[in-house]
């Protein structure tokens, strides 16, 4: 797995997000032993979805120590500020039907869509990165091409 960029934020929510996961386990455990103490596991419901249990929450922690072990905290007093690039908050026009959006390219552990927050590593965050106010950039989704005006880059 390649680098990770995030920010110092996006690095204690992931953080936080593998300490809650980890809280779960023993409990989890207890769940299992309880189930596995009634009797026949073969019928044994209670039993079966606490250890469908045990293995998501133990793949979302695999999950997290990889992001976590990957990840790089941006120095962004080094990002050059003149472009697209990690941490912009950007002004879009939509060039279909003329709306104008406000999105934010982040790292792993900050995006949110519905507030706008899209990974760096998306479809439409490698599209966007290096281009400059001004510029015209086309993305392919799955409900076809989307096409943007870059009218603003600001960073905070």
């Amino acid at each position: 797995m390649a680098q990770i960029p995030v920010t110092v934020e996006g690095k204690r929510k992931l953080q936080e997000a593998l300490a809650v996961l980890e809280v779960e386990r023993p409990k989890i455990a207890a769940a299992i032993a309880e189930a596995r103490e009634r009797g026949d596991l073969k019928e044994n419901a209670e039993y079966h979805a606490a250890r469908e249990l045990q293995g998501l929450n133990n793949a979302k922690i695999a999950e997290l120590k990889s992001k976590i072990g990957h990840s790089v905290v941006v120095d962004e007093s080094m990002i050059d500020t003149s472009t697209v690039a990690f941490g912009a908050s950007l002004e879009l026009e939509d060039l279909d039907d003329g709306s104008v959006e406000e999105w934010q390219l982040v790292g792993e552990g900050e995006d949110d869509p519905l507030e706008n927050k899209i990974l760096t590593s998306s479809p439409m965050g490698q599209a966007l990165i290096g281009h400059v106010q001004g510029d015209e950039v086309s993305v392919a989704a799955p409900m076809g091409e989307l096409r943007f005006k870059i009218i603003g880059i600001s960073y905070s």
